[in-house]
């Protein structure tokens, strides 16, 4: 639930204070449906779960004509810190599955420009390290009995390879300046 508590957490955190409605509504917007696998059931269980958690606080209840009452929410100080550690851990990660990643990228501009280039360059860091151990030894024995297995291997080698030279672009991207990042105007 890491990518789903990322995404919950930064759609209440931009709106200051959402209900479920509201987080499903901009979650929606993102496309998550297509990326992220959270279902619309999913999302108020998560909310729910958040403030269990009590990384969100109840900020009111708004009682509609009709429907049962939405309960809006807040980011508490620990939801902020849980937002800020899970966002940094989605863009240096090389374990981060592909929607954390993504929902990464969503919330990168919240921090620093410094901060994200930092992030990136310790997520490519830690693909190089893990390719090697992975891939080397294929590549130092290539004739050796791997069978069928060598599939798995090529195909994570290139997933890597895909991953590196992404991470590398954006690298440039940031430091030519695109994007506006947190603290700048």
């Amino acid at each position: 639930m890491t990518a789903t508590r990322l995404l919950l957490l930064g759609a209440v955190r931009e709106r200051g204070a959402a209900h479920g409605y509201q987080v499903r509504r901009d979650l929606e917007s993102w496309g998550v449906q297509f990326w992220g696998n959270v279902q619309q059931g999913s999302i108020y269980h998560g909310l729910r779960k958040l403030h269990d958690d009590g990384l969100l606080a109840q900020a009111a209840a708004e009682h509609g004509g009709t429907g049962p009452a939405r309960t809006t929410y807040t980011l508490t100080a620990q939801g902020e810190a849980a937002f800020h550690e899970l966002l940094e851990k989605a863009l240096s990660s090389d374990r981060a599955d592909l929607a954390m990643t993504i929902a990464g990228i969503g919330f990168m501009t919240e921090l620093t420009r410094q901060r994200v280039l930092e992030l990136l360059r310790m997520r490519v860091h830690s693909y190089t390290e893990w390719r090697a151990r992975v891939v080397d030894p294929y590549e130092q024995e290539p004739d050796a009995d791997w069978q069928h297995h060598v599939e798995a291997i090529r195909l994570w080698a290139h997933t890597a390879d895909s991953a590196l030279e992404w991470t590398r672009a954006l690298i440039g991207r940031l430091e030519r300046g695109d994007y506006v990042m947190a603290g700048e105007s």
